[in-house]
């Protein structure tokens, strides 16, 4: 009996161990991308993704005939 108990503490331990390892590890990567602005304009060689001189009509014909 006393060694199931101790088999026990020590897997919990390790566990343990593992979740705050974990949890500060978490919180450590949350600061250095919650200082990254993502909405910033882009710099070097960006490309307009998306042209608003599309009709919507062809965008629609477009999908339909795609089937997305």
């Amino acid at each position: 009996m006393k060694r199931v108990v101790w088999d026990t503490t020590k897997v919990l331990i390790v566990f343990v161990a593992c979740t705050v390892i974990f949890y500060f590890g978490m919180r450590v990567m949350h600061k250095e991308y919650d200082q990254l602005h993502r909405y910033d304009t882009p710099e070097g060689p960006a490309v307009k993704v998306f042209q608003s001189e599309d009709r919507f009509i062809d965008r629609l014909n477009l999908f339909f005939r795609l089937g997305e």
